[in-house]
């Protein structure tokens, strides 16, 4: 893989980080390295985008302040020591379940075209569909960056279900937004940028 060390993502990824880590309460781990992020992208089949995997080598999130909510007992990812049943479950996510609530509520949305008769084709449907989307990559909680090596700079995703909105027009506005008490709530500049799911975001019944 080329040297991604000074790009423009890999400043962006860097500066995340650092401004993680001026944060009080935040516990930042040494980075991922090079064999570290090969042996995760190799068991869990994605590349991590390069601002994404800038923040991941400058330090590895381990703990932050109490936040409300979330998904998970532990909001970040432990790409170094945590179980692989819980890093597959995260990664899983986004699709799995879009995928519940088009079988058990009928959800469709337009861009998808014409829902099919039954729960089961619209499914098939649903399914094939993300399979074209760029794998969605845990960043904290139920915030996600889409994977791909030479991408950066995407907003960051909230994905709950089908209720999939931008939360920050990139990483370091995500920094800032979640943990340096900035979030006033929107409105972004950056309209969202990743295929097949930007049609969740703009996506209305």
């Amino acid at each position: 893989m080329a040297d991604t060390s000074d790009t423009d993502g890999a400043r962006l990824g860097k500066e995340a980080a650092r401004r993680l880590a001026a944060v009080p309460g935040c516990e930042v781990a040494a980075g991922l390295s090079a064999a570290e992020f090969a042996r995760i992208e190799r068991t869990y089949g994605f590349v991590f985008a390069d601002d994404h995997r800038a923040f991941l080598a400058e330090g590895l999130p381990v703990a932050s302040p109490p936040k409300r909510g979330g998904a998970w007992e532990q909001p970040w990812p432990d790409w170094r020591h945590g179980d692989p049943e819980d890093l597959r479950y995260r990664l899983e996510w986004p699709v799995r379940e879009v995928l519940r609530e088009v079988e058990l509520g009928g959800w469709h949305p337009r861009a998808f075209g014409a829902r099919p008769r039954g729960a089961r084709a619209a499914v098939d449907m649903a399914r094939r569909k993300l399979a074209q989307a760029p794998v969605m990559v845990p960043l904290y909680g139920h915030r996600f960056l889409p994977a791909g090596a030479g991408s950066y700079g995407h907003p960051v995703l909230s994905m709950w279900g089908t209720a999939v909105r931008c939360h920050s027009d990139h990483l370091v506005d995500y920094v800032e937004r979640e943990f340096a008490g900035l979030d006033d709530g929107g409105p972004w500049d950056q309209e969202p940028t990743v295929a097949v799911w930007s049609d969740f975001v703009s996506w209305r019944p």
